[in-house]
């Protein structure tokens, strides 16, 4: 089955984006959306799921008419992953008068950007940003569709402190919002269950060579590593670590599920813990989606879904009240629901967040993941 870079690169049918000038030609016959995430940098195969899930979501919507009878421009945006781009990303998409953006995909992209869409009158949902801050101290136009890591985090701390006892643990984070948002809110939960960990450290993100860490986890007796992070530097310390000869587990969150992950690591990847939803390729209402994603050799993994559940959400509430005004179509989300998607039913409370986040426990084996 082919990657999402393949995927893109084989040209498999998937609707073209209208560049801005001929979006503004059509003006009156359109609705600008967004779909904004990391389309290059290390965290690209996450941008891929979002793009992939984004194109498929307008394909499927303007082949039902549209919304309120005007077809949808997609614009996908690439904020690398870094603040500052994606502040850039959020002033260009609300210049170029988009109503709803599906992004972005790093909580340190989503929280700053969320600033610039408030002022500018931009609805924003998130498929993957965790870190509670998002939402927290969001405004009006802050929602996102994964849950947050202060959920996250409780269940991986219980689960390290059940599954571990009595082994050396070390906690480490990139100090990003995401990464150590997670590590941190994963310490809590496992201080919490009266277990203190070995070691609490950062690291580098974007460096190749993780040895001096790894020394260091080695130095210390680490049996466990709960890495607060995403996948390159995941897959890089935990090979790194096996071939220093460390017999070590290592425990991620929601950003190890792409297949890239297992491309770095290799075999050492064996045995690797992660939590995410329950998922979403199973769930009877995605069934017609994933067999149309499989039979153009794609497997909708990780952020797919949820990207193509945003819009689905975001055209749902449009329908409804007859407007594509982002302030009303984000009271309507707060006010009404569960809305209707291929992730099952889907509410916001009264920040953005889902009512029902879902948790659950993965092990890669052989280059693939399953739940436990």
């Amino acid at each position: 089955m082919l990657n999402r870079r393949s995927v893109l690169q084989a040209g498999i049918a998937l609707p073209i984006v209208l560049t801005q000038a001929e979006a503004l030609a059509q003006a009156g016959d359109t609705i600008r959306v967004a779909c904004a995430g990391p389309m290059t940098s290390s965290n690209a195969a996450a941008g891929d799921q979002m793009k992939i899930g984004a194109m498929q979501a307008i394909e499927d919507l303007n082949a039902k008419g549209g919304v309120l009878g005007k077809k949808l421009v997609l614009d996908v945006a690439d904020d690398a992953c870094d603040p500052r781009q994606a502040v850039s990303v959020a002033n260009q998409i609300a210049g170029r008068k988009t109503v709803f953006v599906a992004g972005h995909y790093c909580s340190g992209s989503s929280i700053p950007a969320s600033k610039v869409y408030a002022e500018e009158g931009v609805l924003q949902m998130s498929p993957a940003s965790t870190n509670p801050k998002f939402t927290d101290e969001g405004s009006w136009n802050t929602f996102r569709v994964c849950g947050r890591d202060d959920q996250q985090g409780a269940i991986a701390g219980a689960y390290l402190a059940k599954q571990f006892k009595g082994q050396k643990i070390a906690i480490l984070h990139d100090n990003s919002a995401y990464g150590k948002g997670l590590a941190d809110e994963t310490k809590k939960a496992l201080n919490k269950a009266g277990v203190t960990e070995t070691l609490y450290s950062a690291y580098t993100a974007g460096e190749k060579d993780y040895n001096a860490v790894v020394s260091r986890l080695k130095g210390a007796g680490i049996q466990v590593i709960y890495l607060g992070g995403y996948y390159t530097e995941a897959g890089l310390i935990l090979r790194q670590a096996k071939e220093q000869g460390m017999a070590v587990t290592l425990v991620g969150g929601d950003a190890l599920v792409t297949k890239d992950f297992w491309q770095i690591s290799g075999a050492a990847g064996e045995g690797t813990l992660m939590t995410f939803s329950a998922d979403p390729r199973n769930r009877p209402q995605a069934k017609e989606l994933v067999a149309r994603f499989k039979a153009k050799n794609v497997d909708p993994e990780g952020y797919v879904l949820y990207t193509y559940a945003a819009f689905q959400i975001w055209a749902a509430a449009a329908t409804k009240i007859k407007s594509t005004d982002p302030k009303k179509v984000a009271a309507e989300l707060k006010a009404h629901g569960p809305w209707q998607t291929v992730l099952g039913p889907i509410g916001f409370d009264k920040k953005g967040d889902v009512t029902v986040p879902d948790y659950v426990f993965y092990v890669w084996k052989a280059g693939n993941y399953s739940q436990i």
